[in-house]
């Protein structure tokens, strides 16, 4: 199961507390910019017990450059029995970007 989650509902969901953004991109990449609060967990050493344990009322999110190693970390997530993990920012950083978003380096 894998749920979409919009830039809008992310904004909301990240300045309300209910979301917690986990980046899988590279550590390189992260440094060169990402969305301001998120955390780093890169796909190339994606371990399940590193992630943020699940807390009532928020939800895991992930995001990437554009969307496709966000897919990878949800099947390894939910294959190493993390079945609350089910979302994803589709658009990840393009699109954030592409809005005019901030990016924190």
């Amino acid at each position: 199961m894998v749920d979409v989650i919009s830039r809008e509902d992310l904004k909301r969901g990240m300045a309300d507390g209910s979301i917690v953004l986990v980046d899988v991109r590279e550590p390189a990449e992260f440094a060169a910019g990402h969305i301001p609060g998120s955390l780093l967990l890169p796909l190339s050493d994606f371990r399940v017990d590193s992630l943020p344990a699940a807390t009532p009322g928020q939800r895991i999110v992930f995001s990437c450059r554009s969307g496709q190693r966000t897919l990878k970390a949800l099947a390894m997530a939910q294959a190493q029995g993390r079945g609350d993990i089910t979302a994803h920012y589709a658009g990840s950083m393009l699109d954030w970007v592409a809005a005019g978003e901030p990016v924190e380096v």
